[in-house]
């Protein structure tokens, strides 16, 4: 085939069959779903390991030792992954290091060096007796007690470390539950009657902005967006009004935050509190404009209020860490210090300092403000009643921060349930601009069949083709 004949393929004639081609066969939107999935999926093999916290070793030694390892065995997994990862992000650092790239690779001497740290730690630990629980003795026993009562997410991590070791069963973990929340957030954006090409903009969005980003990390926030997500899903379909949608969300909701309550019990404290408090607010509005709240709206309050009322009844009967014992936790540095005496007014205190130099920093650089402003004001323009459920599930990301005001924690993964707001309410914005307009005009002096209207797009590529050329018809033309 030669130059002239490849040109010809390619004409404008062409490209148009090849698109009214296209459009007789539309893709589904499924299929689109699971296209964005598996792009994430391999763009995140860039970075199978480097993601871990210093909470990654409880959580997975507490998985280990569901699968029946003795302490001994889960602490050594847990150091070498982690340490094996800390020498990989030297590794990388020094290669770009204006000053030191040149010099020879760290890796086997930080691993080294961070074995010999833990496992001093860890050996100092187990001669003092502190040998029970499920988690290896990495800090003080009072502070591994916090993630003794976190059971969901090691459970959750069971079947992939079993069947594919250490590092590929943690990022292939990571990979399913960030997929999982992109999945959900298409179909809650599906059940509020959006657009499919505006779902799978919600869906990509939760997957490039940081809940995407935090979700793959080896830590619980990860699954704490999913089941957070599930939880507006069945909310969403609650406010259906069918009979069995209501139901099909109420049992949703309730899962959701049973689930909750497994992966980190405060979790569940606050997204109950906040759809009760969602659902009074929309049932009080209802009522004041003289119609009924609905079954969906009050089902969903009193489900809510149950999950409050159960979470507190059985953090007390299962003696799990109180609010005083997290408190302390985070003013002694995980009980390195002494308790503190007054440690609420303290808290007190350490709160405004936090918000005040939280607010400082969302001004010199505002794109969290103004993402969460404009996706409140996309969910709530036009679906006012399950926006307002969004942005109370989105508002337990301000809780959790408020719960622990720590401005060194990285990466702000403590809010990040808040980014919800931009991932749901972004896409719906967007919705709402109208199509381009089209404007048939009478058919000109031109070859070809007659009585023949053309189609011109306003716009600033009007009369361009697919490839940013002007269609021969057009040339000297005026305008």
């Amino acid at each position: 085939m030669n130059l002239l004949n490849l040109l010809n393929l390619l004409n404008v004639t062409n490209i148009r069959r090849i698109r009214s081609l296209v459009a007789a066969r539309p893709v589904r939107p499924r299929v689109w779903v699971l296209v964005l999935a598996g792009v994430f999926a391999v763009l995140q093999l860039a970075n199978v390991t480097g993601r871990d916290t210093p909470d990654t070793k409880n959580y997975l030694s507490y998985a280990l030792s569901l699968r029946g390892e003795g302490k001994r065995e889960a602490a050594a997994a847990s150091i070498d992954y982690a340490c094996r990862s800390g020498a990989s992000i030297a590794a990388r650092r020094q290669s770009v290091d204006v000053l030191r790239f040149h010099r020879p690779d760290p890796a086997g001497r930080v691993l080294a060096a961070c074995r010999e740290r833990e496992w001093r730690a860890v050996e100092a630990r187990l001669g003092a007796g502190q040998s029970g629980g499920r988690t290896a003795p990495f800090m003080p026993e009072r502070f591994m007690r916090i993630f003794e009562a976190r059971p969901g997410y090691p459970v959750f991590l069971l079947p992939f470390l079993t069947l594919f070791g250490v590092t590929w069963g943690l990022w292939l973990a990571g990979v399913a539950v960030t997929v999982a929340g992109g999945v959900l957030v298409f179909l809650v954006l599906r059940t509020l009657r959006a657009a499919a090409p505006v779902c799978l903009t919600g869906q990509a969005l939760f997957y490039v902005l940081p809940c995407g980003t935090t979700a793959m990390r080896p830590m619980t926030e990860g699954l704490l967006l999913a089941l957070t997500l599930a939880a507006v899903w069945g909310c969403a379909l609650a406010l259906d009004g069918d009979a069995r949608r209501v139901r099909a969300g109420l049992w949703l909701v309730g899962g959701a935050l049973a689930a909750l309550f497994t992966v980190k019990h405060a979790q569940a404290l606050f997204l109950g509190a906040c759809l009760a408090g969602a659902g009074a607010l929309v049932a009080m509005r209802r009522r004041r404009a003289g119609r009924e709240p609905g079954r969906g709206v009050l089902a969903v309050t009193a489900v809510g209020c149950c999950g409050v009322l159960g979470t507190v009844l059985l953090a007390r009967l299962l003696h799990l860490p109180s609010e005083s014992e997290s408190l302390q936790d985070l003013l002694t540095a995980h009980f390195s210090r002494p308790d503190r005496t007054r440690a609420w007014p303290e808290f007190l205190h350490l709160q405004v300092n936090f918000w005040v130099e939280w607010t400082r920093r969302q001004l010199w650089e505002p794109l969290f403000a103004v993402a969460v402003a404009a996706g409140a004001w996309g969910v709530l323009r036009g679906r006012r009643p399950a926006g307002v459920f969004v942005v109370a599930a989105a508002f337990t990301g301000v809780l959790t921060q408020a719960g622990h005001p720590d401005i060194s924690i990285w990466g702000d993964r403590l809010i990040v349930l808040a980014w919800l707001l931009p991932v749901l309410g972004l896409p719906l914005l967007l919705e709402s601009v109208p199509p381009r307009e089209r404007i048939a005009l009478p058919a000109q002096d031109r070859p070809g069949p007659p009585d023949r209207a053309r189609t011109v797009r306003r716009g600033p590529f009007a009369g361009m083709t697919p490839f940013g050329l002007t269609r021969r018809g057009d040339r000297g033309r005026g305008r």
